[in-house]
């Protein structure tokens, strides 16, 4: 029981870039470490509460704004903290009933919308004053964990992604403190738990067209005002990643942030006027035990920002790894490359800051990668539990034992 709960409280290393890639932030355990690339350094971060380190667990989820001027950061402390961009200051902070699992940003920047692993969105406005905010329930998934949030590009929904393999399309409401009631669709079709959704804009398609990836080893493509799934890519299949035999292991090429797979980058293409996805391009990072476990891109930079690593590894002297890679080039029509360390944006500085300076060998690496493939599962593929013992589980309930 106790590796059991080893492997579940592994958190994966994340990334995210500043719209404009003015910045780079990086959240591997509890440590937010933050690079300035404007200004060439780290960049110093102030909480008024003086929590050192600033969360007190695993930070789940961290993601900019739309605009860039706003930065959140929330985990399994069961606090989500929004930071300005400009000062790097913490302007709030907000406690959740659970661990949070999954953060979105209005595209005004007006409100922070956070999951927890109950299944339940909540809201939090910043209008001021921002002290001692309270969050309001948004909607729900009915006790489905909530792997990913997005605001669509227009603003008009928010979406809603669960370990149940279902994806909800929310009306955001002009008043989202009294709730979203309006559903607009449901985007059903994965067959394991979708672990991230994306958009893509065109001037013949304003509006969006939605990516989602999945622990079936595919990425999807839909029509989110009808839920109609418009095309599917079958990564594995189509990278040339499945095993001799023709299958996939079970669960072995899941899709943990969208272009992600255990072997590399998968570029795909998508054709706006046609509806169809594609793979354009497979970026393999080989010789490197480098297993991507996030992604961040600045849209105008044409690069590929990847980060591996984890929060805690059983049986190893690092408090926690992470390893910085970027790839430029990621233009269908440029052939993209790995840059060294001396060529990516902010060079030795940068990667000082974000990955700490200890060096770690490969096998860390590699354990690290077994360690997130590991905690995946446990958190996000439903358990199934023999008839004879569901009588028992349900008797030993927390919540049927607090109404005893």
């Amino acid at each position: 029981m106790e590796t059991e709960s080893k492997d579940i409280e592994v958190a994966p290393a994340l990334i995210a870039v500043h719209p404009d890639q003015c910045s780079v932030a990086v959240a591997v355990g509890p440590h937010l470490r933050v690079f300035d690339l404007v200004g060439g350094s780290a960049a110093s971060l102030v909480d008024d509460s003086d929590a050192v380190p600033f969360h007190k667990d695993n930070i789940r989820a961290i993601r900019f704004g739309a605009k860039g001027k706003l930065f959140v950061s929330a985990g399994d402390d069961k606090t989500v903290k929004v930071w300005s961009t400009q000062s790097w200051r913490c302007i709030t902070t907000v406690s959740s009933e659970k661990r949070v699992t999954a953060v979105a940003i209005s595209n005004d920047g007006t409100f922070v919308c956070f999951a927890d692993k109950f299944g339940v969105v909540w809201v939090v406005d910043l209008d001021p004053p921002l002290r001692d905010k309270k969050p309001a329930p948004l909607l729900s998934h009915y006790c489905s964990i909530i792997t990913s949030l997005e605001f669509s590009p227009d603003g008009r929904f928010i979406l809603s992604a669960d370990r149940d393999f279902k994806i909800r399309v929310t009306n955001f409401p002009n008043k989202p403190l009294d709730g979203a009631h309006q559903i607009q669709s449901f985007c059903l079709g994965h067959t394991e738990f979708v672990s991230s959704l994306a958009f893509v804009q065109a001037q013949e398609c304003p509006q969006g067209l939605l990516f989602s990836g999945s622990g079936d080893s595919t990425v999807r493509l839909w029509d989110m005002d009808s839920g109609a799934l418009l095309d599917t890519c079958e990564v594995a299949l189509e990278a040339g990643l499945l095993e001799s035999n023709g299958k996939a292991e079970e669960h072995g090429h899941a899709v943990t942030d969208l272009c992600t797979v255990l072997d590399g980058i998968v570029l795909l293409s998508c054709n706006i006027s046609a509806q169809t996805i594609s793979v354009a391009k497979v970026v393999s990072i080989a010789g490197e035990a480098f297993v991507p476990t996030c992604l961040g891109s600045s849209p105008s930079t044409g690069k590929l920002w990847m980060v591996t690593g984890v929060s805690s590894l059983p049986g190893c002297d690092y408090p926690s790894l992470a390893r910085v890679r970027v790839i430029s080039g990621i233009d269908v029509e440029q052939e993209p490359a790995v840059l060294v360390d001396d060529n990516i944006p902010g060079g030795e500085k940068l990667l000082e800051t974000l990955q700490g300076t200890a060096s770690v060998d490969d096998n860390a690496f590699l354990a690290a990668a077994e360690a997130v493939k590991t905690a995946m599962c446990n958190l996000l593929i439903k358990k199934q539990y023999p008839s004879e013992n569901r009588e028992c589980r349900k008797k030993s309930r927390n919540d049927r034992k607090l109404k005893g």
